[in-house]
C-alpha cells in the first residue's frame, strides 16, 4: 500500500448508532497493524460537560504542537484513543461554533459545487457542519505535519460528504475517498413502503429526492461521490443504487468484514455464553410471569427500528406461523431488541430480578415501558398473529425497545455480552445494504437467517458453497413476503428439532461460514480503493500545503499562526456592596421588565451601560465598575428608592395562590418578555409573553414551557448592496435572567430523548416571570 497517512471520519468515531460503528471499530485493528499512530480517527463530540463518553480514552498531550495551532484557527478538538481493539488514536470535533455560520458556509459550497441545502431540516444541518469541521481539522493537521506525503481522507456517508468539498478546494495534497453505506433515496423508498430493486430505474431521482423532503442529503450524497477521488460502497446490491440515483458507479466494492478478538476465546466461551443465557432466560421469565424449561431455545432479532426494512414484520408472521403450526416440541423464546422511544426500565421487572419481587401480572412483552404503545408496530404485529406470551404457548416474544450498552436497568449488559447467549437468529431484510447483525451471530457461533436482499447474505451465497444449517439465505423480492415467512417458519422449525449433535454442527457451520468476512481478508479493498485515489489525486498533490486558501484572495496579508495574537476572554464576577445585594434578586425576575420604577432604578446605576447591555440588568450588574457600585452604595436617595421597589417586589411575589385553582401549563415556541431574552420572533411570542405576565398580575398559577434557543432571532444589517443580511449572535446562558435547574442535591437537572444518531440530553433552565415560572429545554 502507498498511503503513509489516513484520517478516517465518520459520524459513529467513539459514538455507538448502527453498523458503521461496528464497520469502523472493528477494521481498526487492521489499519493500525500496516500504519500504527499514523491513522487517526475523527468523531463528532457530542458527548457534554459533566457526562463522560465511555469510548474515548482522553490523551491531551498527543500532537500538543498541533493542538496550539488549531486552537489559534478556532478549532474546537479533543485528542485521545478508542477504547477498542488497538486503541486508535480519535480527534472529537466540537463543530457548535459553526452553527451560526451555516448560510455562510453552505454558500460557498453551492458557490463551488452547487450542492443544494436550502431545503436542508436540522437533520442535515448537524452532520454537514461536522463534516466541515472535520475537512478543516484534516487541512490544518496536514499542513502543520508536512513530512507526511500522501495522505488518504476517508468519509462515511452524506453526513460528512462535506469534508471531501472542503478538502478538495482548501487541502488539495490530500486525496479523498468516500463510502455510501445506504443511499439515501433507497433507504427512503424502501421505507416507505414502495417496491426498490424491480422497478428502481423507473424512479426519477430528483423527483423522488423532492417528495421525501430529502433533497439537500440527495445532493450532498450525489456532489460528494462525484467529488470524491475514490468512491465506494458495500456491496453489488447496493452498487445497482449508487449507479442509478447518484449517477455514478462505484470505484471499488469495499465488503464490511469483522475483527474476532470480539468474541470471547475458546478457554471461557461456553462460561460466558451460559451467563448470557441466564440472563436472558431470567429476564424472559421476570416478563412472562412464569418459569421456562431449560432447553427453551432462545432466537434474537435486533437493529435499528425499521419495521419493514429490517424485516420485523416478516420475522413477527414468521413467529404466529410456527405457533400456529403447532409443530415444534420445545419452547422457543424470541427477543426483538430494537431501541425506539421509550420511558425507561419498568420497576416491577427491575424489583423481581433484583429484589425478588412479586411475579409480574402486567404487561408480559416489554422490558421497558414504551412511549404511545398502543400504536407500536412491534407490538400490533404481534397481537395480530396472536402469540399472547401464554404459558401453553410454545413461541414467546419479548420486546426490548432500549439500548443495550451496559447500563439499560434491565440486562446491564452490553449487546455483545449478550449475544452470545442465543441459539439462533433472524434477521429477513428487505432493505440491507450489507448487514452486520447476521455476520455477528455467525462470528459467536450462532446459526442466522438473512435474505439475497442483503449484501451479506449475497456475499455468502457466492463466496460459500455449502453452509449447511449455519446459514439459510432466503430469496426475497419486492412482493414475495407470502414464500419468505413460510421459508423462516420452516427454517425455525427444523433447527428447534435438532438434536444436540445436529445443533453442534451447525454452529460449527456458523462459525466457518464467518471466516470468509474477516477484516484480515477484506481490509485489502480498501487499500486497493486508497491506492486509486492517490493515483487519481497525484497531479494536484504537490501544490504547496500553506495558506493554499490565499491564492483566491489577493491582498489578503498572510501571516503564520504563531505570528496572529490570540486573544481570549476573561470573566471575572464581582458581588455587589451589602446595601445593594437586592439589586441581584430583581435583576434575576423579569418582573423588572413591566414595573417602570424597577426599570428606571438599574437605569440610573449608569444610562450608557444600560443602554450598551441591552437593557439587561443581569448583565449590567457584572459590567458596571464597582466604584460605581461604592458610590451608590453611599447614595442615601438611590438606597431607599431601592428599598421601597425591593419591598414592592416582596409584596408582590407574597401574595398566595388560592389552591382551588386549576394550574395550567402554557407551551409555545417562543416567548416574547423583553428583548434581552431573545425566544421569540413575532406576535405569538409577544402574545405569548403578555399572557404569562398577566397570568402572573391577576395570582393565576401558570408555568411556561417553551424552549432556549442559543441564537435566537438573528438581527439584521444591509450589505454592500443593499441586501437584508441576517446576522446570528451566540447567546451566553450566563449573563441572560435564567437560571439551570437543579434538584435537592444541586445537581443539574436533565431530561434523556432517544434521537435519530445519538441519545440527546436536555439540561432545563428557567425564567421568574413575576410568579409566573417560564420552563426552558
Amino acid at each position: 500500500m502507498k498511503v503513509e497517512f489516513i484520517f478516517e471520519t465518520s459520524w459513529e468515531v467513539c459514538n455507538k448508532v448502527g453498523g458503521i460503528h461496528t464497520v469502523i471499530s472493528t477494521k481498526a485493528l487492521n489499519i493500525i497493524n500496516e500504519l500504527g499512530d499514523n491513522f487517526i480517527l475523527i468523531g463528532p463530540d457530542v458527548w457534554r460537560e459533566d457526562v463522560t463518553n465511555p469510548e474515548f480514552i482522553p490523551d491531551e498531550l498527543l500532537f500538543t504542537d498541533w493542538q496550539r495551532k488549531a486552537e489559534a484557527e478556532g478549532l474546537r478538538v479533543k485528542t485521545g484513543r478508542w477504547n477498542i481493539s488497538g486503541k486508535p488514536i480519535v480527534i472529537l470535533i466540537d463543530f457548535t461554533p459553526y452553527f451560526g455560520q451555516q448560510n455562510e458556509i453552505f454558500a460557498g459550497f453551492w458557490e463551488t459545487y452547487k450542492l443544494d441545502s436550502i431545503t436542508g431540516q436540522w437533520d442535515y444541518v448537524e452532520p454537514a457542519l461536522f463534516g466541515y469541521a472535520a475537512g478543516k481539522v484534516i487541512e490544518s493537521f496536514s499542513s502543520f505535519y508536512l513530512e507526511h506525503h500522501t495522505v488518504i481522507a476517508q468519509f462515511h456517508e452524506w453526513m460528512t460528504g462535506t469534508g471531501v468539498l472542503y478538502l478538495k478546494k482548501f487541502a488539495p495534497w490530500v486525496a479523498t475517498s468516500f463510502t455510501t453505506h445506504a443511499t439515501v433515496l433507497g433507504r427512503c423508498v424502501a421505507g416507505n413502503n414502495r417496491p426498490l430493486y424491480g422497478k428502481m430505474e423507473e424512479y426519477i431521482p430528483a423527483q423522488i429526492a423532492r417528495e421525501f423532503n430529502v433533497a439537500a442529503k440527495q445532493s450532498l450524497e450525489k456532489i460528494s461521490a462525484a467529488e470524491a477521488d475514490v468512491f465506494t460502497t458495500v456491496s453489488e446490491i447496493t452498487s445497482r443504487e449508487c449507479s442509478h440515483f447518484l449517477g455514478k458507479d462505484v470505484d471499488v466494492v469495499t465488503p464490511n468484514g469483522f475483527e474476532d478478538s470480539f468474541v470471547p476465546d475458546s478457554a471461557i466461551f461456553e462460561e460466558r455464553r451460559q451467563m448470557a443465557r441466564n440472563k436472558l432466560k431470567s429476564v424472559a421469565e421476570a416478563v412472562l410471569g412464569y418459569q421456562l424449561s431449560d432447553d427453551c431455545v432462545l432466537l434474537v432479532n435486533s437493529g435499528r427500528y425499521e419495521f419493514r426494512n429490517k424485516g420485523v414484520d416478516i420475522l413477527i408472521d414468521s413467529l404466529g406461523d410456527v405457533q400456529k403450526d403447532n409443530k415444534i416440541k420445545k419452547e422457543c423464546v424470541a427477543f426483538i431488541l430494537i431501541p425506539t422511544y421509550h420511558k425507561g426500565p419498568r420497576h416491577d421487572i427491575i424489583d423481581i430480578l433484583y429484589s425478588n419481587g412479586q411475579p409480574n401480572t402486567g404487561d408480559k412483552y416489554l422490558t421497558h415501558s414504551l412511549h404511545y404503545q398502543s400504536s407500536d408496530p412491534v407490538l400490533q404485529r404481534i397481537v395480530a398473529n396472536q402469540l399472547d406470551n401464554s404459558k401453553d404457548s410454545k413461541v414467546k416474544i419479548i420486546f426490548v425497545p432500549s439500548y443495550l450498552n451496559g447500563n439499560d436497568g434491565i440486562f446491564n449488559m452490553p449487546y455483545f455480552d449478550l449475544l452470545i447467549g442465543f441459539d439462533l437468529s433472524v434477521f429477513p431484510s428487505y432493505y440491507e445494504p450489507w448487514g452486520y447483525t447476521p455476520l455477528e451471530s455467525l462470528m459467536f457461533s450462532i446459526p442466522t437467517v438473512t435474505t439475497t436482499l442483503a449484501g451479506f447474505g449475497l456475499w455468502v451465497k457466492n463466496y460459500y458453497t455449502d453452509p449447511g444449517n449455519g446459514i439459510s439465505i432466503i430469496e426475497r423480492t419486492d412482493d414475495n413476503e407470502l414464500e419468505v415467512v413460510s421459508e423462516i417458519r420452516q427454517f425455525i422449525e427444523m433447527f428447534v428439532g435438532l438434536n444436540d449433535a445436529g445443533i453442534k454442527d451447525a454452529r460449527k457451520k456458523a462459525h466457518d461460514v464467518s471466516r470468509i468476512a474477516l477484516w484480515d481478508s477484506l481490509v485489502k479493498y480498501y487499500f486497493t480503493a486508497y491506492d486509486s485515489a492517490l493515483e487519481k489525486s497525484s497531479d494536484r498533490r504537490g501544490e504547496p500545503r500553506e495558506f493554499a486558501r490565499f491564492v483566491e484572495a489577493a491582498g489578503i496579508p498572510v501571516r503564520k499562526p504563531h505570528q496572529v495574537p490570540v486573544w481570549k476572554a476573561i470573566y471575572v464576577q464581582s458581588d455587589v456592596p451589602e446595601k445593594l445585594t437586592f439589586l441581584k434578586e430583581l435583576a434575576n425576575n423579569l418582573w423588572w421588565s413591566w414595573d417602570i420604577e424597577a426599570e428606571s432604578l438599574f437605569k440610573r446605576m449608569d444610562p450608557s451601560l444600560w443602554e450598551e447591555v441591552r437593557h439587561n440588568p443581569k448583565l449590567l450588574l457584572e459590567k458596571i465598575d464597582y466604584k460605581r457600585l461604592l458610590v451608590l452604595e453611599d447614595d442615601d436617595d438611590f438606597v431607599a428608592d431601592l428599598k421601597k421597589v425591593y419591598e414592592a417586589f416582596r409584596a408582590y411575589m407574597d401574595r398566595q395562590v388560592d389552591p382551588d385553582k386549576p394550574s395550567v401549563a402554557y407551551f409555545s415556541m417562543e416567548f416574547g418578555i423583553h428583548p434581552c431574552l431573545k425566544i421569540y420572533s413575532g406576535g405569538l411570542g409577544i402574545l405569548a409573553g403578555d399572557y404569562l405576565k398577566e397570568a402572573s398580575d391577576s395570582n393565576v398559577a401558570i408555568t411556561g414551557v417553551g424552549l432556549l434557543y442559543r441564537y435566537g432571532y438573528f438581527n439584521q444589517k444591509l450589505g454592500p448592496k443593499g441586501e437584508q443580511l441576517a446576522v446570528y449572535e451566540a447567546e451566553e446562558f450566563s449573563r441572560l435572567p435564567i437560571n439551570r435547574i437543579k434538584d435537592a442535591e444541586g445537581n443539574n437537572v436533565n431530561v434523556y430523548l432517544i434521537w435519530p444518531g445519538r441519545n440527546v440530553r436536555i439540561r432545563l433552565w428557567e425564567a421568574m416571570v413575576g410568579k409566573v415560572r417560564l420552563l426552558f429545554a
